[in-house]
Formats: structure tokens, C-alpha cells, sequence
């Protein structure tokens, strides 16, 4: 069998759509007819999740390096957070951050870490802002 060609036919009978959708039958899909339906027993493989969780990382790391480039010299734990709360608030929203991110740039991490922790986000998030404002003030490697 020609697999590339298998793919290709796929891709046309399938379509692609980039969210969760009804199918025909009324099951959540996504993609190229993915079912992720519970009730219908799909499901997204781990590895997929995996996968989907490296690539949405990265790239919002990139993106925001690419609109705050000063972010990459910074240690790697601050890296880390600012890379973590982007993933959880998306480029806009960590960048919305001004004053943690000013005090970052001029080095008063301690400073960083109290803006991160004065926040919604950290009322909304948690144990997960008490990490990540550790890894800004260097507490925790």
C-alpha cells in the first residue's frame, strides 16, 4: 500500500479543522476527524498531548523572545517562569506583566517574583504561581 498516498486521501475525504468540533454523528473531533469523543471512546494519545505540549511551548517561548528579547540572557529558572506563565496566559498576557518584567530587566528578581505573586493570575493559579514566582526569585532550581 502507498502510505503517502493513503494520507493524502485522508487529508481530502477528512478535511482539516484546527478545533473541536460536532461530526456529522454529533461526537467532538478535531483535525483531520480525530475523534476525541469520550462517550464514543476517543480520546487524545499521550503522545500526541506530548507532542502538541513541546511544540505550544517552544513557541510561546519564541514568541515571547521575539517581543522581549532581553528575556533570553536571563537565568534559566527566570526563563522557565516567564516560559510557564506564557503557556498558562498566553504572549499578551505575561507581557502584561510590566512591572515583573521591568524589575526583571533590571535584575531584582526578589522584586519579579512579589509582581508575579501580586496578582489575579496568582489568586487564580495557585500552588503553581507560589512555583513559578520561586523560580523568578531563584528559590527554587
Amino acid at each position: 500500500m502507498d502510505a503517502t498516498q493513503l494520507i493524502e486521501d485522508l487529508k481530502s475525504d477528512e478535511g482539516w479543522v484546527p478545533f473541536a468540533y460536532k461530526d456529522n454523528l454529533g461526537y467532538l473531533t478535531i483535525g483531520y476527524g480525530f475523534l476525541i469523543d469520550e462517550q464514543k471512546g476517543g480520546r487524545l494519545p499521550k503522545e500526541i498531548g506530548e507532542a502538541w505540549l513541546k511544540y505550544e511551548a517552544q513557541n510561546k517561548w519564541d514568541e515571547v523572545v521575539n517581543k522581549e528579547p532581553w528575556l533570553a540572557d536571563q537565568p534559566e529558572d527566570v526563563q522557565r517562569a516567564v516560559a510557564n506563565m506564557a503557556y498558562n496566559l498566553g504572549v499578551s498576557g505575561v507581557l502584561g506583566f510590566k512591572k515583573m518584567l521591568l524589575s526583571l530587566k533590571n535584575n531584582n528578581r526578589t522584586e519579579a517574583a512579589e509582581h508575579a505573586l501580586d496578582s489575579r493570575w496568582a489568586m487564580q493559579v495557585g500552588l503553581r504561581a507560589k512555583r513559578v514566582s520561586d523560580l523568578i526569585c531563584g528559590k527554587a532550581l
